[in-house]
């Protein structure tokens, strides 16, 4: 009785697992969607909609390429006014402001390597203060007025918009450009009215999704350029 037991179990095991193993293979590939015996298949449709926003990518990193000067030079004119004692402010609304304060962890944190912190701030990030002056002066306000509070002339201001035309962020660049501050713009494919308020810009010329990942690239390449910059002044001091 035992071994009869035995042999049942060992057979429903072996059925059970060549089921999962079927499982398995069926769901490594997956057949194309209208195949015989499968009319619907998501998660063909799904590998084909990533796939194409995988490969909507490539407009992106080529926008960056072609302003590699642009990008570089924002490096060292940061690591000039940075350790100079000025500030970097920055701002972006939604997944931009995500990452204006992805810039600014990366200059008061580190990058590449250790090194001295610097001043960064992101405008988004002071809930307290986007409150108060979206209440009492509208939300079209809530970055001009923090400009205009922290900035001083010489500083550095970078706003990031797929669109290029939040009504905060022109205000934004107004504001600092009446301080002296100078304006740094990520947006998406150009011309817009973000890139025609400020002082240099790189427009990425891609869906928006695809332009928003474009920007995270370029504020990672500007920080290496950054932390190489600051490397090879801090070397020379101590020749």
């Amino acid at each position: 009785m035992t071994t009869e037991t035995t042999d049942i179990t060992e057979v429903s095991a072996d059925r059970t697992t060549a089921a999962g193993t079927a499982a398995h293979v069926r769901s490594r590939h997956p057949q194309a969607p209208g195949a015989a015996g499968s009319p619907a298949n998501p998660e063909a449709d799904s590998r084909r909609i990533v796939t194409d926003h995988l490969r909507s990518v490539a407009p992106a990193v080529e926008s960056l390429l072609q302003n590699v000067g642009t990008l570089a030079g924002w490096g060292v004119e940061m690591a000039d006014r940075l350790m100079a004692g000025q500030r970097l402010l920055a701002a972006g609304n939604g997944g931009s402001a995500a990452e204006a304060q992805h810039l600014t962890a990366e200059l008061v944190g580190r990058f590449d390597g250790e090194r001295e912190p610097f001043s960064a701030i992101s405008l988004h990030a002071e809930s307290s203060a986007v409150t108060a002056i979206a209440n009492d002066y509208g939300f079209d306000r809530v970055f001009a007025r923090q400009v205009s509070a922290h900035g001083r002339e010489g500083d550095i201001l970078v706003l990031l918009s797929t669109s290029g035309k939040s009504p905060n962020l022109l205000h934004a660049a107004d504001a600092a450009r009446a301080a002296g501050i100078t304006t740094w713009a990520l947006t998406g494919a150009g011309p817009n009215p973000l890139t025609e308020r400020v002082d240099d810009f790189v427009a990425v010329d891609a869906q928006s999704a695809n332009a928003q990942e474009g920007h995270l690239i370029a504020l990672h390449a500007i920080c290496r350029a950054f932390d190489a910059e600051v490397l090879r002044r801090r070397q020379e001091e101590q020749r």
